[in-house]
């Protein structure tokens, strides 16, 4: 099979990939066209059909598996294909788990790193949380390990939702070493909480969308609630601990304009949003950075960090 990561600008390929998105759109001059994304466990590429109405485009549609006829091109930095034929892969012509982007690391190493932080965590009320969900529910550590962290942008992919937790622990355990005034308890375990929502925010794989309830709620809300919950079936677990790690999930985006219902009012709500900011903006620095390949040449304006980027001469 030939993988997304490998496509170079002038690649002819002949292979098939799962349609993620499909739309119509509507070019300059009034002629129709066709907006893909295809995927692979090695990653997305947008695609266009320029003449859906070719005798060669047969009718596919989102979370299909297409065998796709195209040809590699370039636009703005960005390798984009462009489709020449494609039609419905029967079932017998594709392995499922080809198309499932997974995370680079050992998801189960990933997961026993976590652990071993969060036996660090000597609050016995929120030790009990964390055994609760991350030690004693087998269901909860399984969709967790398998989960993504979004739908796009950063940690979108199987064992992405562990990855990016793993990474926002370990900054917050440097912010505790440069910073002792910060609560240690508090602040590992709201990084080991902050994102949980995501569990039904986003559906599983292959589909890797939002729900219904994440759409209507966000993740925030529903990891605040998941919290709230685990804490009331915990005997005597402090009033103000609940608010206080509750607080933690609830700001941890920062800004209003950016999801958050709270700002940080503690400093360690403070720590776990730079934490969370930084793992999330360079993770997706590092994926835009793997989807240039061997190009070293600036890569174009990108949206998200309103720059023009480019790889350094040590990357």
């Amino acid at each position: 099979m030939r993988y997304i990561e490998t496509f170079r600008e002038g690649d002819k390929i002949n292979e098939i990939y799962l349609c993620k998105y499909k739309q119509s759109a509507t070019a300059k001059n009034g002629k129709m066209y066709e907006n893909v994304i295809l995927q692979d466990k090695t990653g997305t590429i947008d695609a266009k059909i320029w003449d859906p109405n070719s005798s060669g485009i047969e009718n596919f549609d989102v979370m299909d598996y297409v065998f796709i006829t195209g040809d590699v091109t370039n636009f703005q930095g960005t390798l984009q294909m462009s489709i020449k034929r494609a039609r419905r892969a029967d079932e017998t012509e594709y392995i499922a788990a080809d198309y499932l982007p997974v995370s680079e690391k050992n998801i189960d190493q990933m997961y026993e790193e976590l652990m071993n932080y969060m036996k660090q965590v000597e609050n016995p009320y929120l030790q009990k949380l964390i055994q609760m969900y991350f030690v004693d529910n087998e269901s909860f550590i399984d969709a967790f390990k398998k989960h993504s962290a979004a739908k796009t942008v950063h940690h979108s992919f199987v064992g992405g939702l562990l990855e990016h937790t793993l990474g926002v622990v370990k900054l917050c355990v440097f912010y505790v070493e440069q910073y002792p005034f910060l609560n240690r308890d508090l602040l590992l375990t709201a990084a080991l909480f902050h994102d949980v929502g995501k569990l039904k925010e986003i559906s599983n794989f292959p589909e890797n969308d939002y729900t219904d309830d994440g759409q209507l709620l966000g993740h925030i809300v529903m990891g605040c609630e998941l919290v709230g919950f685990g804490c009331r079936h915990i005997k005597n677990f402090p009033k103000k601990l609940i608010s206080e790690l509750q607080h933690c999930i609830l700001a941890h985006h920062g800004e209003l304009e950016f999801g958050s219902p709270k700002k940080p009012a503690l400093a360690e709500a403070m720590a776990l949003n730079y934490a969370d900011n930084t793992d999330a903006k360079l993770e997706t620095m590092r994926e835009i950075l793997k989807s240039a390949g061997d190009n070293r040449e600036w890569l174009g304006f990108n949206r998200l960090f309103e720059s023009n980027l480019r790889k350094s001469t040590e990357f």
